[in-house]
């Protein structure tokens, strides 16, 4: 389901491309997917309804019975009885948290991960916003085989609330220019960072939506809800600047591609690695990234994956040397005989800042190319 509030995100470049990307009731849907008997079942990710613990997750199906995550088990049980309770398996979630973390890092270095199922992308560089949180979600699903919404806008907080506006699987965008008019019908529970006691005061004062919000002037605000008056009186005029904060050192650089229709021949495949090296050095040019390690990743038609990695005595740079790299490495695929779906290309063992001043440092002997 696709929804926008206006196609078109193509601003001026002074304004942020802000992506927040939100994994669909997450645990509960890795669950379903995992085990085929659970999909379309009301689901929670949680101990048994004796347990005196609560619900992790709820399942799209769960919801509607008005089970919610953090509800103790046996309340849930007692508003729908024939509920699946599965045990959380973290170290499946977290696993599949990274593999999507791979594809934010695809389009941009400045990502902010907030837990293991939603991250901000900051992706002010790129033509389309919009076009870009497409193919993420995209690339999500085949990847993991579960959905995600993501919001696309011009600062966090609407970015933030764009995601959760039409969860399943949603897209929606907030232009500049729609802000405004956007911002006044939201109901006021919507807006991010004001949660259910909060809500209840607004409702309370008269307050139902960011129209009523604005009409507070930022005194009042501050004197009715302390230092949060502030941010209050900020959101609802959309005046968020805080900037995407990544908060982990990349360590790795790379592309993949999934093909529509599968690779056979060896030419195919070849000509497939030769585009994708383009996009790759692309990549490698803008993040000015010097890396010891190249990989290739080939995942086959019956969803097999193998990674084959060379780390020659020097930063391998032009396109003629990687592209003899991957070469080699191909050679150790069943490319040609087994059907490809996916390529892909990366780059590990950085450069410290020293050595990438000077490229060509860690020569213990150049080898001849050509052999």
């Amino acid at each position: 389901m696709h929804h926008s509030i206006s196609q078109d995100d193509e601003v001026s470049t002074k304004v942020r491309k802000i992506i927040h990307i939100d994994m669909d009731a997450f645990y509960a849907s890795v669950e379903q997917r995992d085990f085929p008997e659970y999909a379309g079942k009301p689901l929670v990710v949680a101990g048994s309804p004796q347990s005196r613990g609560v619900v992790s997750a709820a399942s799209y199906e769960a919801r509607k019975f008005g089970i919610r995550s953090a509800m103790p088990s046996a309340q849930a049980y007692k508003l729908c009885p024939e509920l699946v309770f599965a045990p959380a398996r973290f170290a499946i979630y977290k696993e599949v948290s990274q593999q999507i973390r791979r594809i934010f890092f695809e389009y941009t270095d400045l990502v902010e991960p907030l837990s293991l199922d939603e991250a901000f992308l900051d992706v002010s560089e790129s033509k389309s916003a919009t076009r870009l949180a497409r193919e993420i979600k995209q690339k999500i699903y085949e990847s993991t085989a579960l959905t995600a919404s993501a919001g696309v806008s011009c600062s966090k907080f609407l970015a933030k609330v764009a995601s959760g506006y039409q969860k399943p699987n949603g897209l929606t965008v907030i232009p500049p220019e729609k802000v405004a008019a956007f911002l006044q019908d939201l109901p006021i529970g919507k807006f991010f960072g004001i949660g259910k006691v909060t809500e209840k005061k607004m409702q309370s004062l008269g307050i139902h939506n960011g129209k009523d919000l604005k009409q507070k002037s930022e005194a009042e605000l501050i004197r009715l809800f302390g230092k949060s008056g502030l941010y209050y009186y900020k959101i609802c005029r959309g005046l968020d600047t805080s900037p995407v904060n990544p908060n982990r050192v990349r360590k790795s650089l790379g592309v993949e591609t999934t093909y529509a229709t599968d690779l056979q021949t060896k030419e195919e495949v070849e000509q497939a690695l030769d585009t994708l090296l383009s996009t790759f050095l692309e990549r490698k040019e803008k993040a000015k990234k010097q890396g010891r390690t190249i990989t290739l990743k080939v995942k086959y038609a019956d969803f097999t994956s193998i990674t084959r990695s060379t780390s020659p005595g020097y930063y391998p740079n032009q396109k003629a040397e990687i592209s003899k790299l991957l070469q080699d490495l191909l050679q150790q695929t069943d490319y040609g005989q087994k059907k490809i779906r996916l390529l892909g290309i990366s780059l590990s063992n950085f450069a410290n800042e020293e050595e990438s001043k000077q490229p060509q440092l860690f020569v213990p002997k150049r080898r001849n190319l050509d052999k």
